[in-house]
């Protein structure tokens, strides 16, 4: 284990955003895919790779190393962006690098890290990464003997496979604090590092006083953002926070909004 101590347009915008992301690292990803079909000796037969996709080629090494590397790597840059302490040794670890570190001694509990706030130590955050099999109560149970005496405020769990239904259930009976759940395949790419994704900053509890009084409105005014919004969830955001989205591209032209999580 490695423990670090210290408005419906923008919505359908980020849906195209997030597919093709997610259709990017498939193929990316794929063992029969096109990239992996190509002949290296061919220099004419190799695409063009944009420079945005490039880190996400892989021509050598297994799939399950480069998805398990993708999705940690993610993991990493969201904790960083929610405000959590990240080396940035860790961020900047390469893929062979990973690859020869993970071959070492490949077990799912060498991914695990966690991390403290770095405006309150004494928040704690935990990222478990689960087995390839279907996540039953059992294992919801095992992973909460593991943690329970480590004074977490928050923890993230990563599956590889289905979360059956009565186990969703049972995280919510055992857990007395925030439980994010993720599909590998959320991970695999970054959504904030898009294109199409205009910036997203969270106020702080000062700021929303501020913009409600401003403009003298109240939460339920403000245009709205589901809790299970992509954006809001890459951030952890709970109900009631306030995102200052500000666009800047051709398509959606320059403007600032604001939308409260419901």
């Amino acid at each position: 284990m490695n423990q670090f101590v210290p408005s419906q347009q923008s919505a359908l915008t980020m849906d195209s955003a997030e597919s093709t992301a997610a259709t990017v690292a498939a193929a990316a990803l794929a063992p029969n895919g096109a990239a992996a079909a190509v002949d290296d000796d061919d220099d004419d037969a190799v695409p063009e790779v944009a420079a945005c996709i490039s880190s996400m080629v892989d021509r050598g090494g297994s799939v399950e190393s480069h998805r398990l590397f993708l999705a940690r790597r993610t993991a990493l840059e969201m904790l960083r962006d929610r405000g959590y302490d990240v080396p940035e040794a860790e961020l900047a670890r390469t893929l062979p690098e990973f690859r020869a570190w993970w071959a070492d001694r490949p077990e799912l509990e060498r991914l695990a890290f966690s991390t403290t706030l770095a405006s309150d130590p004494s928040k704690k955050v935990k990222v478990v990464f689960c087995p390839p099999e279907p996540v039953k109560i059992a294992l919801i149970r095992e992973i909460y003997s593991g943690v329970k005496d480590e004074d977490l405020s928050r923890l993230v769990l990563i599956l590889q496979s289905r979360i059956m239904s009565k186990a969703r259930e049972a995280i919510k009976e055992i857990f007395k604090f925030k439980v994010d759940i993720f599909q590998i395949t959320e991970l695999l790419v970054n959504i904030t590092k898009h294109v199409l994704k205009p910036k997203h900053e969270v106020l702080t509890t000062e700021e929303k006083a501020k913009l409600l009084k401003e403009y003298n409105v109240v939460d339920s005014q403000l245009p709205r953002m589901l809790e299970n919004d992509a954006v809001a969830r890459y951030y952890g955001l709970d109900k009631g926070t306030v995102v200052k989205v500000t666009y800047d591209s051709e398509l959606t032209g320059d403007h600032v909004t604001y939308r409260c999580i419901c």
